[in-house]
């Protein structure tokens, strides 16, 4: 049984509804009609749980926001190349980031958060800083594990996307990760081909 996080002060539970308001406006269906980028947060905040339970409340916003508004801009706008995947990226970062920004800078957010925490919360879903922040890297190794939990199976079932292709991609995610990160990885219950993909990824 995963521990809960801990509680949220009042004004940023408020600023985390504020976050899922806009997530619900994503026009992509995700399981159970849930909008896909709301799904994805949830999903971020239950493997946030089970990574880091003792998250600060800035993690836990940043975790929530990881995707902010990413439907706004989409992979098939920029190359489908690996420098038009970097530069996507790199863009919805900073989008997301600024965006995010504005919304915890709200009036409806009462009392209002200090600017320091505002920017701490952009700074890290900006991931900046990965190899000296410890909550950078915790949020790294929750997008990781929400990628090969939530969206594997179906992002390696992709006609386009060769075995070979697949391999290279699970060796790039487990280098991202922490030990702590790659044990939950470790852990997980995945379908037999995903199992026998990552035995490959890291032979």
């Amino acid at each position: 049984m995963t521990t809960p996080l801990p509680p949220l002060p009042g004004n940023y539970a408020t600023a985390l509804n504020l976050i899922d308001a806009a997530h619900a406006q994503d026009p992509r269906p995700g399981p159970n009609d849930v909008p896909y980028e709301l799904h994805y947060a949830q999903k971020m905040t239950r493997w946030l749980a089970r990574r880091k339970k003792d998250a600060s409340p800035a993690l836990q916003l940043a975790c929530r926001a990881q995707h902010f508004r990413r439907w706004e801009i989409p992979r098939s706008t920029y190359p489908m190349t690996r420098p038009g995947y970097l530069t996507w990226r790199a863009k919805q970062k900073s989008v997301a980031a600024t965006q995010l920004t504005e919304l915890l800078s709200s009036d409806e957010i009462q009392p209002g958060l200090d600017k320091e925490e505002i920017e701490c919360v952009a700074a890290l879903v900006r991931k900046e800083d990965l190899k000296n922040n410890e909550e950078t890297q915790v949020l790294e190794d929750v997008a990781c594990l929400v990628f090969l939990d939530d969206q594997f199976d179906d992002f390696e079932s992709k006609p386009e996307i060769d075995e070979d292709k697949i391999i290279s991609i699970l060796q790039k995610t487990w280098g991202k990760m922490s030990e702590e990160g790659r044990g939950l990885a470790l852990g997980m219950e995945l379908s037999e081909r995903a199992k026998m993909l990552v035995g490959r990824a890291l032979a």
